[in-house]
């Protein structure tokens, strides 16, 4: 067994691997590593097995050293999903000594895995995270039939309200409507180049999708990722008028819509913490959460970190972040998001 570094050399095959093992997700693509690399300044350990010559494990690791929000490794940071993919054990195992051996000559406070099933019960893990999938029937009005009543009801206010949707090949309604959006929940908003760089690195597999009224002004936009027969739209936002018009709705409604047509089997809504507004809206739409297994090991640190919305020592921050002029946000904003993985 061989363990080595993601190349431009051994990243077709590394794609090939992720391709074809059902446990991958669009978070264990090579092309995040220079996503994350470039977009953020942290540097990227993407490590894969390697037996008689063909790759039978990845595992994509992040190391984010941040003055206020500490030294972490992860799989993978800015990524919902991640881990070790293997094919048998004894790479799994290399894979992960390998990660523990990096976390510790790193001098990290932990290295996290985030699982979307259990790998290592041994292992504390943090029962925050809930991911909403679900399977896409081939029919777009049978995919409405489905939706509960009230949520229904939601999107064709959105339609008689003359909304229609369109993709963009530009980020800049995108991130008009996702900056503004993101500063009104009291979050730091990524940086322009950031998605212009997805925009960059995965082409026709980030699709932006943006909504206007019936006088062609913004409404909502949102950046989905495509993968195998599945559909993740995974950054999206609307501007204030979005909600008399059910803008976010119609939006995610659109996203469906195209991805049936396009033969989607999968909508998959991302991650949400339990008991936040997302969390109920995704509900809302008939979607079940599934718990996903973020696992860690501690390193130099004696407790789980517990950098997240709801720990009660942020709401000052938050509170005072919602009060911001957009500019500013959009200014200030990325610097402290590059931290937050």
């Amino acid at each position: 067994m061989k363990i080595s570094l993601l190349d431009e050399n051994s990243a077709a095959a590394w794609d090939v691997f992720v391709e074809n093992t059902e446990q991958a997700t669009f978070f264990h693509k090579s092309g995040w590593k220079k996503v994350l690399e470039s977009a953020f300044g942290h540097k990227a350990y993407f490590f894969y097995a390697e037996d008689q010559g063909e790759i039978v494990g990845i595992l994509p690791l992040l190391h984010i050293k941040s003055f206020l929000f500490g030294n972490s490794l992860c799989s993978t940071g800015f990524c919902v999903y991640g881990g070790i993919v293997a094919i048998n054990e004894s790479a799994f195992a290399a894979l992960d000594e390998k990660a523990c051996q990096l976390a510790a000559d790193l001098k990290v406070d932990h290295l996290e895995m985030r699982n979307q099933t259990q790998q290592n019960p041994d292992r504390p893990r943090k029962d925050l995270y809930f991911t909403f999938r679900k399977q896409l029937a081939d029919d777009v009005e049978a995919n409405m039939s489905v939706i509960p009543r009230k949520q229904r009801a939601m999107i064709r206010k959105g339609i008689k309200a003359g909304l229609k949707s369109e993709i963009d090949n530009d980020i800049e309604r995108f991130y008009r409507a996702y900056s503004e959006s993101v500063r009104n929940l009291g979050t730091p908003v990524f940086s322009k180049k950031y998605f212009k760089i997805l925009k960059d690195v995965f082409a026709q597999d980030c699709e932006v999708l943006t909504v206007t009224d019936s006088n062609d002004q913004l409404v909502a936009s949102v950046m989905n990722f495509y993968f195998k027969d599945q559909v993740l739209p995974y950054y999206g936002g609307g501007v204030e008028s979005a909600r008399a018009v059910q803008g976010n709705d119609f939006m995610y409604w659109e996203v469906m819509r195209r991805a049936v047509e396009k033969g989607i089997k999968v909508f998959d809504y991302g991650r949400s913490k339990e008991g936040t507004g997302s969390y109920r809206f995704k509900k809302h739409w008939g979607f079940e959460p599934q718990p996903l297994h973020y696992e860690f090991h501690l390193v130099s640190a004696s407790d789980l970190p517990d950098i997240n919305p709801l720990n009660p020592k942020y709401q000052i921050f938050i509170a005072a972040w919602k009060k911001l002029p957009l500019a500013v946000s959009q200014f200030v904003g990325p610097w402290l998001a590059k931290d937050l993985g």
